[in-house]
């Protein structure tokens, strides 16, 4: 069977990473031998990049998954997969980076991590693993300094090939950048043709940091997610047109942006039609339009507001990109 080429992005800390991962967050989670046979079906397929997070409660049927891709002859070795974890919030903390980082692996059953990512910019009491949902009450003051020299010791002790951040703004990568000596390799957002992220993602490139989109088809899940991008008139018109998926559009517009990002389908030929993106383009009057697509984020962060915490207002959580 032949399987979809995935192009690759060179990042700052130069490991390659495919320009589409396969997202493992799901509420609920399909309970875990039916998603590991999910997850080798997308291997199967062609996908290299895998996205898990220590909330998602995926990383183990992840694990499983590459042992039994390699049994099954569909890869040859650990290395051909590319996987990205995420440290919580509760784990938020310079002590308790490492221990986290080793829990996951842990669990995954690897050695390394080719990508590990600081979930958000925030700190919640130990113990909190409330799914996606946030307490107010939980939310502590965060140590980005801190947290983020804990993370370039995990990667100086060899345990993960690149280190990146989640749901950053601008200030907060600025902040980041005056203190670090490896500088965040990814930033992972959610950004699609709703939420485009433009001032974001230039300032970004600027800074060598590599942008990821999450929810890039705007994911309409039970807490957060919205139908702007597929029932967007003008991404339908722009489908009808190509003969392509709505979602295709929408994926091969990120594309074009020079983002990369995580799409979750657990549908076999869904998967396949993800992939199918490389080959054509969009033209300049189709990225016109696209433009002119009404701009609103899909996770508002109205959660992580707290007197008690670091941010008092959405203004102060999204650095003034609301």
């Amino acid at each position: 069977m032949m399987r979809e080429q995935i192009p690759e992005v060179v990042l700052s800390s130069g490991q390659k990473m495919p320009v589409i991962g396969t997202g493992t967050a799901s509420n609920p989670l399909p309970p875990p031998h039916q998603l590991t046979s999910i997850l080798v079906d997308a291997i199967e397929i062609g996908y290299r990049h895998f996205d898990t997070a220590a909330i998602y409660g995926s990383e183990e049927s992840l694990g499983r998954a590459v042992v039994e891709a390699l049994d099954r002859g569909l890869i040859k070795s650990r290395d051909e997969i590319f996987i990205t974890s995420k440290l919580w919030c509760a784990d938020a903390h310079p002590d308790l980076v490492l221990p986290a980082l080793k829990n996951t692996l842990q669990k995954l059953g690897v050695e390394y991590l080719d990508l590990y990512l600081i979930h958000w910019p925030i700190r919640m009491k130990q113990g909190t693993v409330t799914g996606f949902e946030v307490s107010k009450e939980d939310i502590l003051p965060f140590d980005i300094k801190g947290t983020w020299e804990a993370m370039e010791e995990c990667y100086k002790l060899g345990l993960v090939k690149s280190i990146g951040v989640s749901n950053y703004g601008t200030k907060k990568l600025s902040q980041l950048l005056q203190h670090a000596t490896i500088p965040p390799a990814v930033n992972q957002v959610e950004m699609n043709p709703a939420w485009q992220q433009g001032k974001l993602r230039e300032f970004c490139k600027e800074k060598g940091i590599h942008v990821c989109a999450w929810s890039p088809l705007g994911a309409n899940g039970a807490f957060w997610g919205s139908l702007a991008v597929t029932e967007s008139p003008i991404l339908k018109d722009i489908a009808a047109a190509k003969g392509k998926s709505l979602a295709q559009v929408a994926l091969r517009w990120i594309y074009e942006q020079g983002v990369s990002f995580i799409v979750k389908s657990f549908n076999k030929e869904r998967m396949k039609e993800n992939l199918q993106i490389f080959d054509w383009e969009l033209s300049e009057d189709e990225l016109a339009k696209i433009k002119q697509i009404p701009q609103r984020r899909g996770f508002s962060g109205e959660g992580c507001i707290s007197q008690e915490g670091p941010y008092k207002s959405l203004e102060e959580l999204w650095d003034g990109d609301v």
